[in-house]
């Protein structure tokens, strides 16, 4: 059990080509590339600014706090 191989993925591809027909899979398949492109770039986004904001608290200097002194 596991997996999808490659008689599944036939399968898959002539149900959706009797479904949507030959004109509309291409269009389609732009559509989900460029949906995956978009999702990628702003993953790539997000992490560039996670790193950063990580290098910028890193490059903080140590806050001088001395402990009060005993009474």
């Amino acid at each position: 059990m596991g997996g999808i191989g490659g008689m599944e993925i036939f399968i898959i591809l002539v149900v959706a080509l009797v479904i949507f027909g030959p004109k509309k899979l291409p269009e389609m398949g732009r559509s989900l590339g460029k949906a995956i492109r978009e999702f990628k770039s702003a993953g790539s986004d997000l992490q560039d600014e996670l790193t950063k904001t990580a290098n910028e608290i890193d490059k903080e200097p140590e806050p001088n706090i001395k402990p009060p002194k005993p009474s």
